[in-house]
């Protein structure tokens, strides 16, 4: 049986990170039962509900672009691949069709759609005006801790480029700009950027095989190391305008080299 593409083999890394929920969800039970057991007057550890759990997943891989635009997603498959029932799974899923990140086949299965050209340029503007606003916000709420693990996020995004592995920078691209959005201070502007990267992101898998074959040359557009410095700096005139910049600048590259859908007639 063919092996398929090397990114088709990523897309299906996704599911791989899946085994990880399988034993927070056992740890999870197991603590839950021995909670109920105790009898020592503790306070009951709160355990996160397997519906969230399976919504978190899901969502962490759609936005580190693990799930390549055009895959169709089935409850059960996934049921089987997080080794639950098919009812946390199908809860996720109606979740993310409600924030527009996934929609309904005829047939009733739902599918990561494809891009069009005005839509995704929408969207990014978009992310530039809340992404923007956040990374201004976070230079004067982060703490000595939130910008040592976003320099050190940061570090890890440049190497994965180095290292020519798309995966592997969608994943850390991911975690360097929620390591500061969450840091922002509002929650209201993370639930818009969520819901943004939700759309976006998995479109952004098409970096990979451009740059003339070298991801590397990513790096040209990115502006992650200046961020880092502008929010250590607590500069956040600086921090908002090269938060705009990585974005627009991103954006413009795949508008010229991208593969999108037709526009849908009027």
């Amino acid at each position: 049986m063919a092996r398929g593409t090397r990114e088709d083999r990523g897309a299906f890394r996704a599911f791989g990170a899946f085994g990880d929920l399988r034993w927070s969800v056992a740890i999870g039970r197991a603590v839950e039962r021995m909670t109920k057991a105790s009898s020592l007057g503790l306070e009951a550890i709160e355990v996160v509900r397997l519906h969230e759990q399976v919504y978190q997943t899901l969502t962490r891989a759609l936005m580190s672009g693990r799930i390549p635009p055009g895959r169709k997603l089935t409850s059960r498959k996934l049921a089987a691949e997080l080794g639950t029932s098919d009812m946390p799974v199908r809860a996720a899923l109606v979740r993310l069709q409600s924030l527009r990140a996934l929609v309904a086949l005829p047939n009733g299965s739902l599918i990561l759609p494809r891009m069009r050209r005005g839509q995704f340029a929408d969207l990014m503007a978009a992310r530039v005006l809340c992404e923007g606003q956040a990374a201004e916000l976070v230079a004067s709420h982060a703490t000595a801790a939130d910008l040592r693990a976003i320099r050190q996020a940061g570090a890890a995004l440049t190497q994965a480029a180095l290292d020519q592995d798309i995966d592997d920078y969608l994943a850390r691209n991911y975690e360097f700009k929620f390591h500061i959005y969450r840091a922002c201070g509002s929650e209201a502007l993370i639930f818009l950027i969520e819901t943004l990267w939700l759309q976006a992101a998995p479109f952004l898998r098409q970096f990979a095989g451009k740059f003339e074959g070298a991801l590397a040359g990513i790096l040209e557009i990115d502006y992650h190391d200046e961020l880092a410095a502008a929010l250590a700096e607590r500069n956040a005139t600086l921090a908002g305008a090269l938060m705009r910049r990585d974005i627009h600048e991103g954006a413009e590259y795949l508008l010229a080299h991208g593969d999108f859908d037709a526009e849908a007639s009027s």
